[in-house]
């Protein structure tokens, strides 16, 4: 199976990554150098979809495009137009969760990726647990990155152990809820509905080469 033509959803997701790429140069236009890199940073993180459909032969579903684009762009704004200061903690926990969500629904697929190759084999249970334990580390690197700009930096992107726990929290939940629905999809053996996300080699692709012993001419006289 060849991955078919993207749907007209995904223009929505190239949308928001030009309304970040729009952020990051309003911010350097503005001597916001930081932020402008930070944009830029996070517009190129928007990318990783397109390079895991292109390399890993993934047919990733358009809403994956976007739910990272949105998840980014969530991101962006919170400092760009300072929604994290104007709705906290609200706002905050709004781009944890969505950005959580985003992270399961990716490890899943990598998840169903191994598994279809046959490099590992997993259980319902595990996969569960590959997409909760992807989605706090996720959150954790996130936290410790947050703790080191602000050391280094001086600025306040932490505020105090309990904001921090909680963004772990909702790093959970967002985990959770992609875990409880890849749980019922596994549990009623329709595991056959993620086939459409795997691209089989192209017609033209050549067979692999069958190892063997030489045959002996003589042996066929």
């Amino acid at each position: 199976m060849v991955c078919p033509n993207p749907p007209r959803g995904i223009y929505l997701a190239y949308t928001i990554q030009g309304l970040i790429l729009l952020a990051a140069a309003s911010c350097i236009l503005a001597g916001e150098y930081f932020l402008g890199l930070s944009a830029t940073v996070a517009f190129l993180l928007t990318t990783a979809p397109s390079l895991m459909t292109r390399n890993l032969r993934l047919c990733l579903p358009w809403e994956i495009n976007l739910l990272v684009a949105v998840s980014l762009y969530i991101h962006v704004m919170g400092h760009v137009a300072e929604y994290y200061v104007t709705f906290a903690p609200y706002y905050d926990k709004l781009a944890h969760l969505v950005a959580s969500v985003t992270v399961g629904l990716i490890a899943l697929f990598l998840a169903l990726l191994a598994e279809r190759r046959g490099e590992v084999r997993l259980t319902g249970p595990a996969v569960i647990l590959f997409i909760l334990m992807s989605t706090l580390a996720a959150g954790t690197v996130w936290e410790i990155y947050e703790f080191a700009v602000d050391q280094v930096f001086g600025t306040s992107l932490q505020f105090g152990n309990t904001d921090t726990m909680w963004d772990l929290v909702v790093d959970l939940v967002g985990g959770a809820i992609v875990a409880a629905g890849a749980a019922i999809v596994l549990a009623r053996g329709e595991e056959d509905r993620f086939d459409r996300f795997f691209a089989e080699p192209s017609p033209g692709a050549e067979p692999p080469e069958i190892m063997g012993d030489p045959i002996d001419p003589a042996r066929t006289r």
